[in-house]
């Protein structure tokens, strides 16, 4: 068997997230059709794993996926092939033989999120709709010192949903920043950690959008970093659609 290491774009509102839903085959999902055509592609079952288990409507740029193919499959020019037999909204960026130690989840040194708001009330573009929250004008500033309180080390577990059990909802987020959009309307929300719990960054988007329209002042982030308790603080959790995995981070191949 030859590891192969695969990078998938995909617009995520026509499925129920990446990860195969157990007892719901009639749910699409996007390793359900992966592993659709690389069965297809292979002659037998192929498991894919991915770096990041994103939810139903979650759109990715670069999801990285690997998996074992038969060594009689290593001809196959395998981006092209599954470009050829994936759906419209999903894409094979890249396709490469990696060495046997590499994980697309473990191997991972940080991960990178986008989350985009509409800042506009009056309208929103009907091509950006399931791309987008559409927030309304939001106070940038308080938004900006929220986001300091995020900054760093912490236990992250106030912004965790049940439903995917971890050794530890510690993460380190490194970088959290306000970047444009592809719009005049949009502001680009950019988060960068060695991990993110389930649903984290929607919840952090939620609280961050609460401080933006004068809900709460950007200290509520300490009380609710400290609170480690999702119920402590009311606000909305995100939307999904507004949110992409933007792009994975690993050493380089010849270190594992």
């Amino acid at each position: 068997m030859k590891r192969l290491q695969l990078t998938l774009a995909y617009d995520g509102t026509a499925y129920c997230g990446w990860q195969i839903q157990a007892g719901r085959s009639d749910q699409p999902t996007i390793q359900g059709e992966l592993e659709k055509v690389l069965a297809r592609l292979c002659g037998e079952t192929v498991r894919a794993h991915g770096s990041g288990r994103t939810d139903a409507g979650v759109h990715a740029l670069e999801q990285v996926v690997h998996v074992d193919i038969p060594d009689s499959k290593t001809q196959i020019t395998f981006r092209r092939a599954l470009n050829a037999l994936l759906p419209d909204d999903i894409a094979c960026i890249s396709a490469r033989i990696v060495p046997d130690a590499f994980h697309s989840r473990y191997s991972a040194l940080s991960k990178t999120y986008a989350y985009t708001l509409w800042l506009e009330n009056a309208f929103l573009l009907p091509q950006r709709r399931a791309f987008v929250w559409k927030t309304g004008p939001l106070n940038m500033q308080a938004m900006q010192a929220a986001a300091a309180f995020f900054c760093g080390e912490h236990d992250f577990c106030s912004f965790q949903n049940v439903g995917t059990p971890v050794k530890s909802t510690v993460r380190n987020l490194t970088a959290l920043r306000f970047d444009p959009g592809q719009t005049a309307h949009e502001c680009v929300v950019r988060l960068s950690a060695n991990g993110f719990l389930k649903q984290q960054v929607r919840n952090m988007l939620g609280l961050l959008v609460a401080i933006g329209r004068g809900q709460y002042e950007p200290e509520v982030v300490e009380r609710a970093l400290a609170a480690q308790d999702r119920r402590a603080i009311a606000y909305q959790t995100a939307p999904a659609q507004g949110l992409c995995l933007e792009h994975v981070e690993y050493p380089a191949l010849d270190t594992l």
